[in-house]
């Protein structure tokens, strides 16, 4: 994985990524990644988590839900799609503008 890769280069793979075992290797390059950065190994877990949570809220229910229980990861602002369901459009909208104004989920 190139240092200065784009979200989309970086976990557009991992969004058709079908078994645990190809999963686990590359969750564990994305997390190798974070740590060029100078991050701790469980910092950078949390940081691609989140990353590979919000990038699958991209996508369908079906890639996200898988994406969710293969990185065992969530939507950083929705939560997790098994336990909250898909935002309705009034509520993504409602989480832009509250992030706009810097209101913490």
């Amino acid at each position: 994985m190139k240092r200065e890769i784009t979200f989309g280069d970086k976990y557009g793979p991992a969004m058709a990524i079908n078994d645990q075992p190809t999963a686990t290797a590359y969750f564990n390059e994305c997390v190798e990644h974070a740590m060029l950065w100078g991050h701790s190994r469980e910092k950078a877990e949390a940081i691609e988590r989140s990353n590979l949570g919000y990038w699958a809220g991209y996508h369908d229910d079906a890639t996200r839900e898988r994406v969710e229980r293969l990185f065992n990861c969530s939507h950083p602002v929705f939560g997790g799609l098994k336990e909250k369901g898909s935002p309705t459009p009034a509520e993504a909208f409602q989480a832009g503008v509250d992030a706009a104004a810097g209101v913490k989920p």
